[in-house]
């Protein structure tokens, strides 16, 4: 038995104690927001947050989150569903194109600008140095980090 919170909420979720937490949210509390994608920890599109520091969570056992808060994608907005600062620039900004890696993009950016709320694209780039997009969108990701930290205005939605 698996007891943590789980995007703000406790839960005790029967699982094996070294079953990832990726496949403990996905399978047995339904949350598919956080993606699988290599299954070693080096994509990035599995990253949730454990008492608030990005993890890949194809590769951390569910034992590490005992007791402890886990986030994900799905609990990092308001609660009535508003779109946190991030969210709100990755679509003014058209950040995604298949979107698969976006929730882990999204979660370690959030990360980001929680501990450095006006990054240098140096800072970016070392935060988000660990999450693949293979559409290669990297720059529209730097760019909604940058609105979303208010160093940049977000592109007019009409053109």
């Amino acid at each position: 038995m698996a007891d943590f919170i789980l995007n703000g909420e406790r839960v005790s979720i029967d699982a094996d104690p070294a079953m990832p937490i990726l496949w403990v949210v996905r399978e047995k509390a339904g949350l598919a927001g956080t993606k699988f994608g290599c299954g070693i920890a080096q994509c990035g599109a599995c990253t949730v947050h454990l008492d608030g520091e990005p993890v890949r969570s194809c590769s951390t056992p569910i034992a590490d989150a005992e007791g402890r808060e886990v986030t994900t994608i799905e609990g990092i907005g308001g609660p009535n569903g508003e779109l946190t600062p991030v969210q709100k620039a990755w679509v003014s900004e058209q950040v995604p194109q298949c979107g698969y890696c976006q929730s882990g993009q999204i979660m370690s950016a959030s990360a980001l600008l929680r501990d450095n709320p006006s990054p240098s694209d140096a800072d970016i780039d070392s935060a988000m140095r660990g999450n693949i997009c293979r559409c290669g969108t990297y720059t529209r990701i730097r760019r909604a980090i940058k609105v979303a930290s208010g160093q940049l205005e977000p592109r007019d939605e009409e053109a």
